[in-house]
């Protein structure tokens, strides 16, 4: 199964800043308090982004661990490696698609995170055996993805205004059912742990920019709602409106990011 999905720098840190400052809790805080990585591991961070993964692991460690970030988009790498140069390069990084087989030795590294992307391998089982691979015995993966109740105000609100059903999406679709089944088959022991993240929007304008960076990719996976290229703007005019209605009877629009966190062991 192949899904076409790129996310743009842009629209991936506009969700990162809205997360961080209407959300309630740290999503990093409460990885690092599940893995309390050692100073002494090897970490491999998959589709590492823009590197914020990369730095939560460099700063818990005291810049100890031996960190390694890959990633396919090159814009985004381009990111991580300014970040890497304004923290002293403590983090080696490199351009590699999970689609394909890992170019590391069996039994490099002590974790493999993969945060918000391994729904969107072409072959989740093929993806998790290569980061399974690659783990020493005794090895943990850690991987992040939306649950099924996940942001459920946002997708009411495109229904409402489109009038039509909301196309299952890779991350809610597969990650709590076909992703964690292959990791239970892969690993010695999966333990699931839940993040719940209030969004709490008193203005319109961030849950807008919000909408607005979360539609500009996914419409590309949303066939049934944006199938005529004018189609996009007629659904992203008329959401404001039903979102303002919200706003206006409830005082606030309450978004809740619910998030699985799987830590498997090898």
């Amino acid at each position: 199964m192949q899904f076409e999905y790129r996310e743009t720098p842009k629209d991936l840190q506009t969700r990162i800043d809205i997360h961080q400052k209407y959300g309630a809790r740290d999503i990093d805080a409460w990885m690092l308090e599940l893995l309390h990585p050692s100073k002494a591991w090897k970490i491999l961070d998959v589709a590492c982004g823009g590197g914020k993964q990369l730095a939560a692991f460099h700063r818990y460690t005291g810049g100890k661990a031996e960190i390694v970030g890959v990633d396919v988009s090159r814009p985004l790498l381009n990111q991580a490696e300014r970040l890497n140069e304004q923290l002293g390069r403590p983090f080696t990084l490199r351009e590699m698609d999970f689609n394909a087989e890992f170019p590391f030795e069996e039994g490099t590294f002590d974790l493999v995170s993969c945060c918000f992307a391994i729904y969107y391998a072409a072959d989740a089982a093929f993806t998790l055996g290569q980061m399974h691979r690659v783990l020493r015995l005794g090895g943990k993966l850690f991987t992040t993805g939306p649950m099924p109740e996940n942001k459920r105000v946002f997708y009411d609100i495109i229904h409402e205004a489109t009038g039509k059903p909301i196309p299952r999406m890779p991350g809610s679709s597969r990650y709590a059912t076909e992703i964690l089944q292959a990791a239970k088959d892969l690993f010695a022991a999966v333990d699931v742990q839940l993040f719940d993240n209030p969004l709490v929007f008193e203005d319109l304008a961030p849950f807008l920019d919000y909408t607005r960076a979360s539609l500009s990719e996914d419409r590309k996976l949303w066939a049934g709602l944006f199938s005529w290229p004018d189609h996009f703007k007629d659904v992203t005019d008329r959401i404001p409106k039903v979102a303002a209605r919200r706003l206006s009877e409830a005082g606030q629009l309450v978004m809740t990011k619910v998030v699985g966190g799987f830590v498997a062991t090898k």
